[in-house]
């Protein structure tokens, strides 16, 4: 731990680095009223700070930032998640309220919200198909030879799989099927589903068993939306970054276990190199579980540089999550 002038010094330069993206100098820091302290005074703790490893000194004659352990101990000593605004909770609020139809539209809409609200790069992963009951199941007939699978889950969420017909799968046969699907599937978690029952038609039978051998197969798929790639580009001076972090969030299996990793980990904020993701090395990122009925089936969280304004982004990941796992718990 360190003592009470260190932790107000390195306090001061965390927030003023984040405020500004510029080294931070002494005479800066001698001017913030918690340090109260002389320049010279500050100019020796900040070596002792570099030092021990939580500043660094970009260039000779310039100030000091932050190092990963710098912006760690200013996350688990220093900050607590602040509190949104009037206005800024009324839009969540509102967003929320008036948030229908499709879970995967609401979802997508969701991460441009933590977006724009954060100025950083937002995910939403979304509950999978395969930890949701089902409400409903039909088939519809494309053509002669195929037709499309339609769940709709109790969440709202929806999704369509095709299906090859055999000769004789005419509409009447796929109506029939349909009924007898959502009468076996209704409220049932695919993932715990075994065999079905049989309809009493042999043809029913096997486009019914065909058809949840096809649902099985989107059960397992993530449901992953990002946003604020802009505000990614705008956050790095480097190309070369903003290259590799935009190439690592079009990586669907690598932001999912991002994710995963920090939720089950236990954390909240993962700062640079502490998610393992080299390409995101630059970067922090801020996450929160989504919980449905004491169920954690999803997460969100935004990712930007490690200067980003930590209490903003955890309050605001906080309760994003909050209202998107009440949204989807009403259905």
């Amino acid at each position: 731990m360190l003592d009470d002038r260190k932790t107000a010094i390195l306090a001061a330069v965390v927030q003023e680095y984040i405020a500004t993206a510029q080294p931070v100098g002494s005479a800066s820091v001698a001017r913030v009223p918690s340090v109260n302290v002389s320049s010279a005074t500050v100019r020796s703790e900040l070596s002792a700070l570099e030092g021990e490893g939580y500043l660094v000194q970009p260039h000779t004659s310039s100030g000091r930032i932050p190092t990963d352990q710098g912006y760690r101990y200013f996350v688990d000593h220093l900050t607590t998640p602040g509190r949104l605004d009037r206005t800024t909770q009324r839009q969540v609020g509102d967003f929320f309220s008036a948030a229908h139809g499709r879970l995967e539209e609401m979802l997508h809409q969701t991460s441009n919200l933590l977006s724009e609200l954060t100025h950083s790069a937002a995910v939403v992963v979304g509950p999978r198909a395969e930890a949701v009951a089902v409400r409903r199941v039909q088939l519809v007939g494309l053509s002669e030879s195929a037709a499309t699978v339609v769940v709709v889950f109790v969440n709202g969420s929806v999704e369509h799989i095709t299906l090859d017909l055999h000769d004789g799968d005419d509409d009447d046969r796929l109506a029939a099927t349909s009924t007898h699907l959502s009468a076996q599937l209704d409220g049932s978690v695919l993932e715990r589903i075994g065999a079905l029952d049989s309809s009493g038609d042999a043809d029913v039978d096997r486009l019914a068993s065909a058809a949840l051998d096809r649902m099985r197969t989107i059960a397992a798929a993530d449901h992953v939306y990002t946003g604020g790639a802009s505000e990614v580009a705008r956050a790095f001076d480097a190309v070369e970054v903003v290259r590799s972090v935009l190439h690592t969030l079009e990586q669907q299996f690598v932001v999912v276990s991002l994710v995963s990793d920090i939720v089950d980990r236990g954390m909240s904020v993962a700062i640079g190199v502490e998610h393992g993701i080299e390409p995101l090395s630059a970067c922090s990122v801020v996450v929160a579980p989504v919980v449905v009925d004491g169920e954690h089936l999803g997460s969100v969280g935004v990712l930007g540089p490690t200067r980003m304004n930590y209490p903003q982004a955890l309050a605001t990941v906080d309760v994003v999550s909050e209202q998107l796992g009440q949204r989807i718990e009403e259905g």
